[in-house]
């Protein structure tokens, strides 16, 4: 399976349209390629929060639009990254709303969400999710928008990925989640930033050795309001090895995979059946 990872340069002095146009170039690109991936937030910026309320977009709206139709072209399987969408009102669950929002009847703007599109080679929407863990703490993203509630996986015919998104790599149980659901290949799109780049790699390489699993972990270069990207996308084996790490600036990474190092990594070394933790306590009578 032959992935390639966009670590598109994100210029302030760019618009989102010509960005998503430029993006969409590069997945055109891809062809030949069997899954492509985009960065987090990449057509407004992960830092950009003053501008998330007025690119938010619905998702079948304009990126996904621009990506549908690159992602046929192409003939590729495509994770378009993510898009602050703005949800339609009153679908936002209980328990979702941020501070200070809300969803409702007599609401005419939903709930943000920091989003990620999976696209099929047809340019259908396969796939969405919702960013779990938001970032900022007590400002930024954490306060601007609201949380996913699901684990998402998508089954492609090489292989089944499992969705995350930047801060979410600091949560190894929503990994371990994924893998009980089947994933076999970790996505995390990111908008991380260059200051904490080596926290980036390490959590990677360690979200792969303890699901044994891929991980494609895919950045953005250039500058996001002010805040310098890491770049550095890499591509990790399920032994944790790194099989392709790209530079600061905007590259296209591209490696080929082999889905059954998976199970192979698990049957060799299985240690994903020694967990005690977090699991079903059998019953007295079993």
């Amino acid at each position: 399976m032959r992935a390639s990872l966009i670590q598109i340069a994100v210029d302030p002095d760019e618009s989102v349209d010509s960005r998503r146009r430029r993006a969409a170039a590069l997945v055109r690109q891809q062809r030949g390629a069997d899954l492509v991936v985009l960065p987090e937030l990449w057509p407004v910026g992960a830092f950009a929060y003053e501008s998330f309320a007025d690119e938010a977009e619905t998702t079948d709206g304009p990126t996904f639009r621009e990506m549908s139709k690159a992602a046929s072209d192409a003939g590729v399987w495509l994770h378009a990254g993510s898009i602050v969408e703005r949800a339609p009102a009153g679908q936002t669950p209980a328990g979702q709303i941020p501070d200070g929002q809300t969803a409702d009847a007599e609401t005419p703007d939903g709930t943000l969400y920091n989003t990620s599109l999976v696209l099929s080679p047809a340019g259908e929407l396969i796939g969405t999710y919702r960013k779990i863990h938001r970032f900022g703490f007590d400002k930024g993203e954490a306060t601007l928008m609201g949380a996913g509630g699901e684990l998402v996986t998508v089954r492609l015919p090489e292989t089944t990925l499992g969705l995350a998104t930047c801060y979410d790599l600091r949560f190894p149980e929503l990994f371990r989640g994924l893998v009980d659901a089947g994933a076999e290949t970790l996505v995390v799109p990111a908008g991380w930033p260059a200051r904490r780049r080596a926290h980036w790699t390490l959590l990677a390489r360690a979200r792969a050795v303890e699901n044994q699993a891929y991980v494609l972990a895919c950045a953005t270069a250039g500058t996001h309001a002010g805040v310098e990207q890491s770049g550095h996308s890499i591509v990790v084996d399920p032994w944790g090895e790194v099989l392709a790490e790209a530079g600061t600036g905007e590259e296209v990474l591209t490696v080929d995979l082999d889905p059954g190092t998976v199970a192979t990594t698990r049957e060799r070394f299985p240690a994903l059946k020694d967990r005690r933790l977090g699991l079903e306590t059998p019953s007295a009578d079993r």
